[in-house]
């Protein structure tokens, strides 16, 4: 059982839609959303890579259909969406050179996943692994104070930049949020760190717009106090970014995609990928299983393993650690999620409870950027098994 820092500075980012890496994330998401509504079934595993000039695609999908998706208009019409969309930029959406490089999905992974294919009848993991879910009751979203504030700088910057309100913002964007923690609760702001690429401005205009904006954000956190620092562009300008000045590559930013490098992560990416690859679905059910413990009250803190062997449909493991913060036994906890009556972590039931294969008000493109969890479009965010988890843990108390 792991324990609580209780005294210590943690530190979290965030990127913007327009870092390199996040636009490759979307690009990829997209061509996925693309695929699922043309094909339920589809298997995509899509990458995206974007430099100077250049985009490219590569990867395993199939798909009935494909021949009616075009990835090289839904990656310019991506890259237009996230504001790359006129010449000053360098890069944008009419300028790059496009290359594809995306075959099928291999007949040796497909006769392991697909129902009643290969060996087993019923769906297996689409590769071996473990994954977590974490959740911490010490902010709205039940995430981390640092990257949920991080994710939430950038959300105001985007506000400002899509409707006008700061028009010499560009799309590139880093946040950085450090946090003073004592008796393992938040207490205070120590810095902030802002990055934003921007027109050709005044230095000392940009950081009085963009210090304001932090402290609209952030003045209800009550966590701000008089030596709060900020750094506001801390190089002396941000004018040239996004794929003209850097590489990008999809699934590079997993702990931004995450919990800002608290609790755990299993090293596979989400971007990209259909729910039959458990590096994204199960990572999503164990978020879903650990917010519904924290939201039932059962822990302060949980982070839920699941491991997989590809092709089997059972999990090999199930582990959960709630840092000594747990209402009841752990031990209790840990057979109320094993049982399978609550929380089913086969793949075919979670595609199926998250409902993953056909979104409803959520795409996967949203998802790839200002991170996975946190934000209540998402089925995974949903707290409707805590009064449940509540009650099994009741029972099994009194037993």
């Amino acid at each position: 059982m792991s324990k609580i820092r209780t005294d210590h500075v943690f530190t979290s980012e965030s990127v913007s839609e327009g870092h390199p890496d996040k636009v490759c994330d979307q690009i990829s998401d997209a061509v996925l959303d693309a695929c699922l509504a043309q094909d339920p079934k589809a298997r995509v595993a899509c990458e995206t890579a974007v430099g100077h000039n250049l985009v490219t695609n590569l990867g395993e999908i199939t798909c009935q259909g494909w021949d009616g998706i075009d990835p090289e208009k839904i990656a310019r019409r991506t890259i237009k969406q996230i504001g790359y969309d006129r010449e000053e930029l360098l890069f944008w959406d009419k300028s790059f050179e496009y290359i594809s490089r995306i075959h099928g999905q291999s007949s040796d992974i497909s006769q392991g996943v697909t129902e009643g294919e290969g060996l087993y009848e019923e769906q297996g993991a689409g590769d071996q692994g473990m994954m977590f879910g974490y959740a911490t009751d010490e902010t709205r979203e039940f995430m981390p104070t640092p990257i949920a504030y991080s994710h939430r700088l950038l959300l105001k910057l985007k506000e400002l930049r899509n409707n006008g309100a700061v028009a010499y913002l560009r799309p590139d964007a880093k946040s950085q949020v450090s946090v003073r923690y004592a008796k393992g609760k938040p207490r205070e702001i120590t810095t902030v760190v802002i990055s934003q690429q921007t027109d050709e401005v005044d230095p000392k205009a940009i950081k009085k717009d963009l210090v304001e904006a932090c402290q609209e954000v952030l003045e209800h956190t009550g966590l701000l106090t008089a030596k709060t620092k900020y750094f506001i562009n801390p190089t002396g300008s941000f004018v040239l970014g996004g794929p003209y000045a850097d590489a990008g590559l999809t699934g590079r930013k997993i702990i931004v995609d995450t919990y800002g490098g608290v609790g755990s992560h299993g090293g596979g990416a989400f971007s990209g990928k259909d729910p039959s690859k458990v590096d994204r679905s199960a990572a999503y059910y164990a978020r879903y299983a650990a917010k519904n413990m924290v939201a039932a009250g059962l822990a302060e803190r949980c982070e839920i393993q699941v491991a997989y062997a590809i092709g089997v449909a059972r999990p090999l493991s199930i582990n959960i650690d709630t840092y000594g913060t747990a209402k009841v036994s752990e031990a209790e906890l840990q057979s109320i999620l094993a049982s399978g009556d609550i929380f089913d972590f086969r793949p075919a039931a979670i595609i199926d409870q998250l409902g993953l294969l056909a979104p409803k008000g959520w795409s996967y493109q949203e998802s790839a950027s200002y991170g996975h969890f946190g934000r209540d479009m998402f089925p995974w965010e949903k707290t409707d098994k805590a009064a449940q988890l509540a009650e099994a843990a009741k029972v099994k108390d009194a037993a």
